[in-house]
Order: C-alpha cells, then structure tokens, then sequence
C-alpha cells in the first residue's frame, strides 16, 4: 500500500538517497535531483500552481516508491497537463508504479478538473512505454530532439489520455448499460 503526499522538504534526505540509489535505473531516460540543492530547487519549482509533484511513500515502511509530476498545467481551452514520473530502487518493476499513476491519474481528471494528460517517453524505454499503454494511453506522434535529459536532445514518443478516454476504461461495466435500449 502506499500514500501520495505533495512534494515537500521533508522528502529531502530519503529522496536524495533513493535518488543516488536509483541512477542506473533512471540513466539515461531521467534525471531526477540527486543533491540537496537540487531537491530544493525541485521543490520550489514545484509550489508553483501550474506544477504538481507527488511522491509516492510505502505505509508499511516509510520508503519512497516513487514520484509522479503533472508539469504545465493548463487550464482554460486547453485543461492539460504532461506527466512525468519514476520510480526508486528497490520498488522498481514491482507494478506499484501502475497503481501510484492510476491514483495520480484520478486526482488529475478529478480534483484538478484537467481534460488531457500527456506522457512523452523515450523511444527505448520499453518499460515506460508498457506502463502507460497498460494505463490507456495512445501513442499521439514523435517528436525529434524534443527533451534535454542529461545534457542531450532526445527523441520522444507523444502518449496522450484525456478524462473520457479514463472513464470509460474505470467505469464499471453495469454503468451505462441500463437505458440504453439493450433490456
């Protein structure tokens, strides 16, 4: 099991660690902060309100699990943000990421009121790629040189949800049957 909480400063020592412990899962596709400085400035940066960053913390041991952010939050005609997240050493490729992105994917199209949620993922990150399809999101396009990670231009592809595509797919199959002529 496990809790969201907004990224704060008390995150500060377990996700620097989880961080440093976690750089050969995340090289090359992210580079999440591995100093205190640089947490800091994550934080401040993301207690701005077109920024949400979760953490995803373990109920039975405290351990982060992971982080989940909703970058560019647009409201207006728009009501979208893109998604970014990863998850640490040791709950990596343990499907807890799945059920912390399905949790954040409802706050999303729910409390935040947000249409459209966007992932752009690395062309080799299989594991990314998987985990956001199994969430149904569609592959939308690629876009060439898109994302400085590390120092380098990468390619990514563009995944896309938007709330109806959710809904459906998290809608129990009674709901929507009854009236529908089909009695």
């Amino acid at each position: 099991m496990f809790r969201l909480e907004p990224v704060a400063a008390h995150h500060e020592a377990a996700f620097v660690a989880a961080a440093r412990a976690s750089r050969g899962l995340h090289h090359p596709w992210i580079a999440p902060p591995r100093s205190p400085v640089s947490f800091r400035a994550h934080v401040k940066r993301y207690s701005a309100r077109d920024q949400v960053s979760y953490m995803a913390v373990d109920t039975q041991d405290g351990g982060l699990i992971g982080a989940v952010h909703l970058n560019e939050i647009v409201y207006g005609a728009l009501e979208s943000a893109y998604m970014a997240y990863f998850a640490f050493v040791p709950y990596a490729g343990r499907r807890y990421m799945r059920a912390v992105m399905a949790a954040v994917i409802e706050q999303a199209f729910g409390g935040l009121r947000l249409h459209r949620l966007e992932a752009n993922i690395q062309p080799g990150n299989q594991p990314s790629k998987r985990l956001v399809q199994s969430l149904g999101f569609r592959l939308e396009g690629f876009s060439p040189r898109y994302l400085r990670i590390n120092g380098a231009w990468r390619d990514h592809e563009r995944y896309a949800l938007t709330s109806e595509d959710w809904q459906s797919r998290t809608r129990p199959a009674s709901e929507g049957s009854a009236g529908d002529g089909d009695s």
